[in-house]
Order: C-alpha cells, then structure tokens, then sequence
C-alpha cells in the first residue's frame, strides 16, 4: 500500500474574487480551465489542469492567506520569464532559501497565496 501521485491542489480566493482569480490563474498563468463536476459547482470557484495535474480554486473567506508557508510550486523552463512576466503583472517577486539543484523565486498571487516557481539548474 502506497500513495500513488499528487492527485490535486486546492487553493482558495475571498468569494468576491473568483473573475479576478480566473484572470489571475487562467490569463496571467496560462493554465486551461475545466469542468468541475456539477455536485460541486454550487459551491463556485474553478478547477484548472496543467498537464494531469490539477489545481482547485475554491471559494473561502476569512483565513489570513498571507501569514501561511503553505504553497504551490511550479516547475518551469524558463525562471526568468516568468520573474518579469509576474513583476509585469504586479506581484512582488521575492528571493527563496536557496536549494541544491534549483534556482527559485516566490510570490504571492493576488489573493495572498504563495506561490514558488522552481527550475532545475543545468548541469
């Protein structure tokens, strides 16, 4: 008996803000947008895919998001893009412990949840 795979991830916005989250994740970030099952649609917020993994926005107020390590890391093939493209949209980019292996940077998204994005060092 084992875990298998990440299955998902969920993060959550203030329930005023779920265009501006969708704008956020699926223009700022290029993720694509899919069905959520209609059992759950009630409850609003929106599933995005990259690959067969899948990230949950879910609708959530309260919580102090910006007080949290809690994250999500994405690993891309071009850290310095995504550097200019994130500070292009107006987050603040700051400087990671460093880590064997990877260069790194983090952030917050709009809505207070950090964010890592991570690529393996050429070698």
């Amino acid at each position: 008996m084992a875990i298998q795979r990440l299955h998902h991830v969920q993060v959550t916005v203030p329930s005023d803000k779920e265009d501006e989250a969708r704008d956020f994740y699926c223009g700022v970030l290029g993720l694509v947008e899919f069905d959520k099952p209609d059992s759950l649609k009630p409850r609003g917020g929106f599933w995005v895919r990259l690959g067969d993994q899948e990230l949950h926005v879910s609708r959530e107020d309260g919580p102090d998001r910006t007080a949290t390590k809690a994250h999500v890391a994405y690993q891309v093939d071009d850290l310095k893009a995504w550097r200019s493209k994130l500070a292009e949209a107006g987050l603040t980019i700051g400087q990671s412990v460093p880590i064997p292996g990877y260069d790194r940077f983090e952030c917050r998204d709009p809505f207070g949840n950090r964010i890592e994005f991570i690529q393996p060092k050429i070698r």
